[in-house]
């Protein structure tokens, strides 16, 4: 395995589960530090030890993203306890799904939280670093942020302002040598995927979908990518169709 991040450090939110998890082993694989966020303090142990088994350096830093007093602790502690950051990840999101009719306002306040916000506080935080060491961001978005369907209304405005956020980024950093990348993935297997398919009274069949390390397998191939390149954004689908 070649050790192709082994002098950086990634900082990847929502690293727990499903893709989040996914890019983290990825990168640790191949040598990255790691600054790993997550709300579930057991199971982002479980990968931060499966992630030691390669990495020399894993944190583990339990947040809710949409505390802002929780994201200023674990911005501190991973200033105090890196050197710097060289790629940043915005994996981490939720869903509410809902008529627009019927849909609480607190729900739409927190999908803005954590699906756009948190994105926007913690590229603030770590720019000055990600400037120094011309880094990379990656946004996980997802492909209802550009064409928005019945009862995702709140989700889907959040993903396109994420988009929003992340084309204006890059248009501000390109100069400085960061790149800035966005995923647009479709269903892909997750445990959100899993609450989506009960909720529309539809058999979950995560085999059907975008496995997580697919996406991890893309993400780290744009990374790699010499400095002649920048991929801008990435499109996926599940090859299998819905039966």
């Amino acid at each position: 395995m070649l050790n192709l991040f082994s002098s950086q450090t990634a900082v990847v939110t929502g690293a727990s589960s499903g893709i989040g998890r996914a890019l983290a082993l990825s990168l640790a694989k191949h040598g990255a530090r790691l600054a790993l966020l997550g709300r579930n303090t057991e199971v982002l142990a479980t990968v931060a030890a499966q992630a030691r088994a390669t990495s020399t350096q894993v944190v583990c830093y339990a947040a809710d993203l949409s505390l802002d007093p929780e994201m200023s602790h674990v911005i501190d502690r991973i200033q105090h306890d890196f050197e710097g950051v060289d790629i940043l990840i915005h994996s981490a999101g939720i869903l509410m799904q809902a008529p627009l009719e019927a849909a609480p306002i607190d729900d739409f306040d927190r999908q803005y939280r954590v699906n756009v916000r948190a994105p926007h506080v913690l590229t603030q935080a770590f720019l000055p670093q990600l400037k120094t060491h011309q880094g990379q961001v990656v946004f996980i978005n997802s492909s209802v942020g550009q064409n928005a369907r019945a009862t995702v209304g709140p989700y889907a405005a959040s993903k396109h302002a994420l988009k929003a956020l992340a084309d204006s980024l890059r248009d501000e950093v390109n100069a400085d040598g960061i790149r800035v990348l966005s995923l647009y993935l479709g269903r892909t297997a997750s445990s959100l995927q899993e609450q989506l398919h009960r909720a529309e009274g539809r058999p979950y069949r995560p085999e059907r979908l975008i496995q997580p390390e697919d996406v991890a397998a893309v993400v780290l191939n744009a990374l790699s990518l010499p400095r002649t390149a920048e991929v801008t954004d990435i499109h996926m689908r599940p090859f299998l169709k819905p039966l």
